[in-house]
């Protein structure tokens, strides 16, 4: 059983006892009132990964410099401001305490700790390696935090683009086109077929069914595709044709690459198996498409194939992928090719962000510019030729 760094066992013991008589609540106790009255079941838990991060930093520094885990622990939740986990942290300190290891009691708290970061404190653990590898899972998480804030940025920009073409578009159609349609039938004009759309949008806009008719729909809409996205076969169709969008089908693939090779090179240099370590990868995953590719990766590693040959069959990984992963087996540096991959694709992240993120600033003027212009010609157009029948 891995010691943790706690050589003296009486040493915690009486600093948890001193905790409880100073009125702090004992690592041992499941404490029910106050601020833990709404704790949730272990199972159920769920907390933000930015207090995760800290905590695995916290427990990093604590065991280099050779303080007891649950004395640690104790330290560390008394300064949490997080109180859920804080008493998650205590219950684990008392059961690192009666004798259980760090492993089998994080696994009490599946949604909070994740198979891949329970995988790396096993490894920890057999090879007494624990300070470095909680440090390595506190920068594996940072990175996939950096990376997964890039993709929400890249992909909010044209969000926030739709969401004011639409709003630009309701308010002319609601407040603005309704008082040239009163003119236009005051004078029985003919009116062009662009203006006759626009006064029809207007009509359908501004009618009470639209009014009701509109959100309910959207809310449909919205059910409709959760429920076809929580079935299998409607979560892979989604997900392989949003790699094949235009810009963002390329992004989401660099995106999904970097998290792969940064977590299995982790994985692989804390003397994880590689099965094992493909395993944690694809719980890991968020699109189905890379899942059953890893999936299919296991199946034949596990007959004997090579891990270049499992993974690159199907042609759904880059094949700068596939070459790196087969030079570092061929060589016998597989975890350092994966590493120089991750670096690459990391790289190739902030670019695409960053060149999407530049791209899109001149579309929100020419989509807004586009909307109010067709209006505002559609409205005019029947007063050019009222104008020009005057003059004939």
């Amino acid at each position: 059983m891995a010691s943790y760094g706690a050589k003296p066992a009486d040493r915690n013991s009486q600093t948890v006892a001193r905790s409880t008589q100073a009125g702090n609540p004992s690592p041992t106790a499941t404490n029910n009132g106050g601020l833990f009255n709404k704790q949730p079941a272990p199972a159920q838990l769920s907390i933000p990964q930015k207090d995760l991060l800290v905590f695995f930093r916290q427990l990093s520094v604590i065991l280099q410099s050779g303080v007891a885990i649950a004395q640690g622990m104790v330290l560390i939740a008394e300064n949490m401001t997080n109180r859920r986990l804080a008493h998650a942290v205590q219950t684990i300190a008392g059961r690192l305490t009666a004798g259980e290891e760090l492993s089998t009691t994080l696994k009490q708290y599946p949604k909070v700790f994740k198979p891949i970061a329970i995988g790396l404190i096993e490894a920890g653990e057999a090879g007494g390696i624990l300070e470095s590898v909680l440090d390595r899972i506190a920068l594996l998480m940072e990175e996939q935090a950096k990376i997964r804030g890039q993709l929400i940025g890249a992909m909010v920009y044209p969000v926030i683009v739709l969401v004011l073409a639409v709003s630009v578009s309701l308010g002319l159609l609601i407040f603005i086109v309704p008082r040239f349609q009163v003119m236009f039938e005051s004078m029985g004009a003919e009116l062009p077929a662009l203006t006759l759309v626009m006064l029809t949008l207007s009509k359908i806009v501004t009618s009470p069914f639209f009014a009701l008719g509109g959100p309910v729909g959207a809310l449909l809409v919205v059910i409709l595709f959760n429920q076809y996205y929580g079935t299998a076969s409607g979560r892979m169709t989604v997900d392989t044709n949003i790699l094949k969008l235009p810009l963002f089908g390329s992004l989401l693939l660099r995106t999904e690459m970097a998290g792969l090779c940064d977590t299995l090179a982790t994985l692989v240099n804390s003397g994880i198996p590689i099965v094992d370590a493909l395993e944690r990868c694809e719980s890991a995953s968020s699109n189905a498409l890379i899942k059953q590719t890893i999936r299919q990766g296991i199946h034949r590693v596990m007959q004997g194939e090579e891990l270049n040959y499992g993974l690159g069959r199907n042609g759904v990984l880059p094949k700068l992928v596939i070459s790196m992963i087969k030079i570092g087996e061929e060589t016998g540096q597989l975890s350092f090719m994966l590493e120089k991959l991750a670096v690459f694709y990391k790289r190739e992240v902030d670019s695409a962000v960053s060149s999407l993120t530049k791209a899109m600033e001149p579309t929100v003027v020419f989509v807004v510019a586009g909307i109010v212009g067709t209006i505002v010609i559609a409205l005019y157009l029947p007063m050019f030729s009222m104008i020009t029948n005057m003059r004939g």
